[in-house]
Formats: structure tokens, sequence, C-alpha cells
């Protein structure tokens, strides 16, 4: 494979993992109340039920 091959596979992976690393450094955290973890948990049980009844 010539060089200016290498040089723009090198290039693509180097933005991927950029990106990637950019991504993960600005996620935040989401500020959830009491009441709307409660929420979530229960929604997720029923799912897991609804999943393992369907199974």
């Amino acid at each position: 494979m010539p060089w200016y091959a290498w040089l723009i596979l090198i290039l693509a992976l180097g933005s991927i993992v950029g990106g990637l690393l950019l991504l993960r450094d600005t996620a935040k955290e989401l500020p959830l109340s009491e009441e709307q973890l409660k929420r979530i948990h229960e929604r997720n049980a029923e799912q897991d039920a609804k999943d393992a009844r369907e199974r």
C-alpha cells in the first residue's frame, strides 16, 4: 500500500478516536430528582418483567 494510503488511514482513525475522547470528556450527568429516578427504576423493572414473560 502506498504511503499516502497509510497516512489517510491513520488520519481517519485518529479523527474517530479523537472525536470519541472529546465526546466522553464533554458528557455531563443529567440532574434527576428522586421522583424521576424512582419512576425510571419502576419502568425498568416493569420492562424486565415483561421481557421475562415473553421468553
